[in-house]
C-alpha cells in the first residue's frame, strides 16, 4: 500500500477512473467469506455494473437503492466466489465498518471526479 506521504503525478491520478453512479438492485451474497451484498450500478454512459461489497455492518439493502456511490470502473473485472465484480466501490474504514463514498448532491449518472 502506498503511504500518504509518498507523491503521485497527476498523470496517475487521471487513470483512475471514479465516477458516480446510482444502485440499481442490491442482493445478499450468502457464498461470500465475510458478509457483502451484491450491488448493480448504473454508471450512465458506461453502463450498469456489479461488485460484491463488504458493507452489510452499516447498509440494509434497502437504505442503498437509489442512493448514488463513487466507483473505480477502470479496475479488471475480479472474481470473487461464483459472482464476478466489475468494479471497486470506495469507502473509509471505521471500527464500525466500511462507510461508503456518496455524492452530496445530486450528479449524472458517470460523472467523473475531477
Amino acid at each position: 500500500m502506498t503511504e500518504t506521504n509518498d507523491p503521485i503525478e497527476w498523470t496517475d491520478f487521471e487513470r483512475v477512473a471514479l465516477c458516480v453512479g446510482t444502485v440499481l438492485k442490491v442482493e445478499a451474497f450468502p457464498q461470500a467469506r465475510k458478509p457483502a451484498w451484491k450491488l448493480w450500478v448504473d454508471f450512465g454512459p458506461h453502463g450498469v455494473r456489479k461488485t460484491s461489497a463488504q458493507i452489510v455492518a452499516l447498509y440494509a439493502a434497502e437504505d442503498l437503492v437509489g442512493r448514488q456511490i463513487v466507483g473505480v470502473i477502470n479496475f479488471p473485472p475480479k472474481q470473487i466466489g461464483g459472482f464476478l465484480s466489475e468494479f471497486l466501490l470506495t469507502g473509509f474504514h471505521t471500527d464500525d465498518g466500511v462507510v461508503i463514498t456518496t455524492v452530496e448532491r445530486p450528479v449524472p449518472n458517470g460523472a467523473r471526479m475531477a
